[in-house]
């Protein structure tokens, strides 16, 4: 039994090892995608306006410049991991309205067919903003960068 546990110990070391690289990964992907996404956003406002217009979205250019900052912003704070049990909170709420505007099929499918509502585009990028929501950035983040330096300055007062 002794072995037993050994080896769940090891399993469970290489587990905890992976985590930061796999956040990391998650940070750096997603992140990247938001901030390529806010971007052609906020550089074709006339455009997206019109689409957010054409979804019946209230102040529509208001709301267009807001999701592509969010999503522009909110995407490179993810990726370099500032803010990140934060930022997701804001991006979540575009992926909600995204959710409930372009993909409402897909969100009334979600009881009777789920395959629809996680084939939809924003169900992905949801998923990676609960992942850091819930888990945090991981080590090879600013925040983590940020709380050691915050642990350090207080070991040494």
């Amino acid at each position: 039994m002794n072995r037993l546990n050994a080896l769940y110990a090891r399993w469970i070391a290489v587990l905890d090892w992976l985590q930061a690289p796999f956040l990391l990964a998650v940070r750096l992907y997603w992140g990247g995608n938001f901030v390529v996404t806010g971007w052609g956003k906020l550089t074709n406002l006339p455009k997206i306006t019109g689409y957010f217009a054409s979804l019946g979205i209230p102040f529509p250019h208001a709301n267009a410049c807001a999701a592509a900052t969010v999503e522009t912003l909110g995407g490179f704070l993810l990726l370099i991991g500032l803010g990140s049990r934060i930022v997701t909170v804001p991006l979540l709420f575009v992926l909600g309205v995204a959710y409930a505007t372009t993909e409402m099929p897909a969100l009334h499918a979600l009881l009777t067919d789920p395959d629809q509502f996680t084939a939809a585009t924003p169900f992905l990028f949801a998923v990676a903003c609960l992942i850091v929501l819930l888990f945090g950035p991981g080590r090879l983040s600013v925040d983590a960068w940020i709380a050691c330096c915050r642990r350090k300055k207080a070991e040494a007062h």
